[in-house]
């Protein structure tokens, strides 16, 4: 037998691996044999650090006498300038804003923590989103769609499968993958076209109502057609460049947030401070379900919706291979009956909602509006004056997860079936599983709104301090503003950072 190449002989030699002997599998962690010991000196270092900071000087006169020697506060600064590096440098890898130290954009202590705190709350979310997976209760993660009124079909992949064996629920079983080809473009019957030029986004709005401080002179003739250059027959560099001078002369006020003077003076309603009557919700098959798709139908629904005292709103948003995405749906519950407006049918025309999602005295219901809020403005004009974000409740009340699907399990004891999370909302007709899945998302927020609300009153015992924070942060997310990509030649490296590809 030849005798083994020296290069090699090193290699079995370096790597321990002897003939007649098993290879010692790869450690998942390097230095930990398992994932378990891991976690076990994570563990016992965090309850050090945990320890040490509790052995520091507390605040206030105590604090403000070390600090007044100079090798203490030389000490202090330096070590949380290194906390706040390692910190930023964990919230840039889950990809989370990352600028704890950036003294122009973040000065105050509080938005220190805000950062914090969303950035936990994203890192505890995808961790939910892993165990789910883990678990296999969410393994589809590709826009899917039911196969709908199409006969059943054999499923030839694993991917489109739900469990295993032969299906027997047919149709609601097999799903597939929809791509742009299989259904007409919804933009080729927009009144609007679409405008994906590399120029700032100017609010759709032209009409304000519930106003308490006039609309901006130059967005009160948005409808005119003079003034929208990218509906001229002319080439699309030309037509951004005429946008781009009009811009100029334009009123500054026209990029400000149309509401904002609105919303710095909003005040919650006392009623809504108070412990509310929770009023249980009423089962799906007892509720009326309206599907709105002609004008006439959405002014009734309006008038409806300014006579309640609260109600819910969600959206479903596109935004597979589309550039700027696009509102496909919109949910709207009350009291008493639930709402899905086609909001591909009536965009042109839904602005007139504003009239009651800006009404102080109503309550509009949302959970995670931050997203919500910028689709609202860039297809509709739409804005919300006084919202109660159950996101923001939820992370007040430390329920562990955030998310709706937690809250539903928490107070409905309802498991929400997620599988059309991703699914594509531009087919028409709407299958009525989809249908099912959508009214849901708002159907059972109303009641989340009064559990929530008294959860929140009975951690203050009694004081509506957490509520206010609620209203607050809310309030927040309502001063939003949709800020169009403007593409440079550096815009390349977000996507570059957001991928981690370093």
């Amino acid at each position: 037998m030849a005798a083994p190449v020296a290069g090699v002989t090193r290699n079995m030699e370096k790597s321990g691996a002897t003939e007649g002997s098993d290879e010692r599998p790869p450690e998942p962690i390097p230095g930990f044999p398992d994932t378990d010991a891991f976690v076990k000196y994570a563990l016992g270092k965090v309850v050090g650090a945990t320890k040490a900071s509790t052995g520091l000087p507390q605040s206030g006169d105590e604090y403000d006498f070390y600090r007044s020697f100079p090798g203490f506060r030389t000490f202090c600064e330096q070590q949380g300038d290194h906390l706040l590096h390692c910190m930023s440098q964990i919230m840039h890898y889950h990809g989370c804003r990352s600028n704890l130290k950036d003294h122009n954009k973040v000065t105050v202590l509080e938005d220190k923590y805000d950062l914090l705190v969303d950035a936990n709350d994203a890192v505890l979310e995808r961790v939910g989103i892993l165990l789910d997976e883990a678990s296999g209760v969410n393994r589809n993660q590709q826009p899917i769609l039911p196969s709908g009124l199409q006969a059943p079909k054999t499923v030839i992949s694993s991917w489109n499968r739900k469990g295993s064996g032969t299906s027997k629920k047919g149709k609601a079983e097999t799903y597939r993958l929809l791509h742009a080809k299989n259904i007409v473009r919804p933009q080729l019957k927009f009144r609007e076209k679409i405008d994906n030029s590399n120029t700032p986004f100017v609010p759709k709005i032209f009409v304000k109502p519930n106003a308490q401080k006039p609309l901006a002179e130059g967005l009160k003739n948005r409808r005119d057609k003079q003034q929208r250059p990218e509906d001229l027959d002319v080439p699309p560099a030309l037509a951004d460049f005429i946008h781009q001078q009009r811009q100029q002369q334009s009123d500054e006020d026209m990029f400000a947030h149309p509401y904002q003077y609105e919303l710095d003076h909003f005040v919650p309603l006392e009623s809504s401070l108070q412990m509310p009557e929770i009023q249980p919700y009423r089962p799906l098959d007892e509720t009326s379900c309206h599907f709105i798709t002609t004008m006439d139908d959405l002014v009734q629904l309006n008038e409806k919706l300014l006579q309640c005292s609260e109600f819910a709103v969600d959206l479903e948003h596109h935004s597979y291979r589309s550039f700027l995405g696009l509102t496909c749906l919109m949910q709207i519950s009350t009291r008493t009956d639930d709402y899905i407006i086609d909001t591909l049918e009536l965009r042109s025309e839904l602005y007139i909602l504003n009239e009651s999602f800006t009404m102080p005295t109503i309550v509009k219901i949302f959970h995670g509006a931050d997203s919500d809020i910028e689709w609202l403005q860039k297809d509709f004009g739409l804005y919300i004056v006084n919202l109660f974000d159950t996101h923001q409740a939820a992370r007040l009340l430390n329920l562990g997860r955030n998310s709706l699907d937690h809250l539903l399990r928490h107070y409905c004891s309802v498991e929400s079936d997620k599988k059309y999370q991703l699914a594509d909302w531009r087919i028409r007709p709407l299958p009525e599983e989809m249908l099912h899945y959508a009214r849901a998302d708002t159907h059972y927020l109303l009641y989340i709104y009064d559990k929530t609300r008294t959860d929140l009153l009975n951690a203050a015992n009694g004081q509506q301090t957490l509520l206010h924070l609620v209203w607050q942060r809310s309030k927040d997310i309502c001063l939003k503003r949709f800020v169009k990509p403007i593409f440079t030649e550096e815009s390349y490296l977000e996507l570059y950072q957001k991928l981690k590809r370093h």
